[in-house]
């Protein structure tokens, strides 16, 4: 696999830093970046923005067009960097059905930064109420999972550019055409 064909998946709950982070390395690779958050159906942007957080019901469908979007590069030979929450290991397994070779570069952090940062994103449709939820539904990566981790205590800049070195090692990805 060649650079140009990664499939990235930029991880973590709200306000970690996934968008940001997901446009420096599809910038850095030349990829083209999905926001996951765009294919959210309307009714699950209206119950976040009540307040209310998604059920495993409420994703599956928006996980479902996600995989199918990974499928698609996949099938073209294209690479896609895609910023997804994927808070569950079933979630990355989903998105695994349309990549089985996808990469994930998970961020993470102390509560009180992801709650400053949402803060500190007025319009957003996520509210800050719901960072305990999306706190307690995620699992972690398995060592098993091959996840790429970074504390957002870094800056997105320093992530991005570390992610790119891990990804760089990797030994499948020689090919740097």
């Amino acid at each position: 696999m060649n650079e140009k064909a990664l499939r990235i998946v930029v991880m973590g709950v709200s306000g970690c830093g996934k968008s940001t982070v997901g446009r420096l390395l599809a910038d850095s690779l030349g990829l083209d970046y999905l926001e996951g958050d765009e294919l959210h159906p309307p009714e699950n942007v209206a119950l976040m923005a009540a307040g209310v957080p998604l059920t495993d019901a409420d994703r599956q469908g928006w996980l479902q067009a996600l995989a199918q979007r990974l499928a698609d590069a996949c099938a073209q030979g294209h690479g896609l960097v895609l910023s997804c929450s994927a808070l569950k290991r079933s979630y990355r397994d989903i998105l695994r059905t349309g990549a089985p070779d996808v990469r994930f570069v998970h961020l993470h952090g102390a509560r009180e930064l992801l709650t400053a940062r949402m803060h500190d994103r007025p319009g957003h449709y996520m509210p800050p109420s719901l960072l305990d939820s999306q706190l307690a539904t995620l699992e972690s990566p398995g060592a098993d999972e091959q996840v790429l981790s970074f504390d957002i205590a870094q800056t997105p800049q320093d992530i991005a550019r570390a992610a790119l070195a891990a990804l760089r090692s990797t030994p499948e990805i020689l090919d740097k055409s």
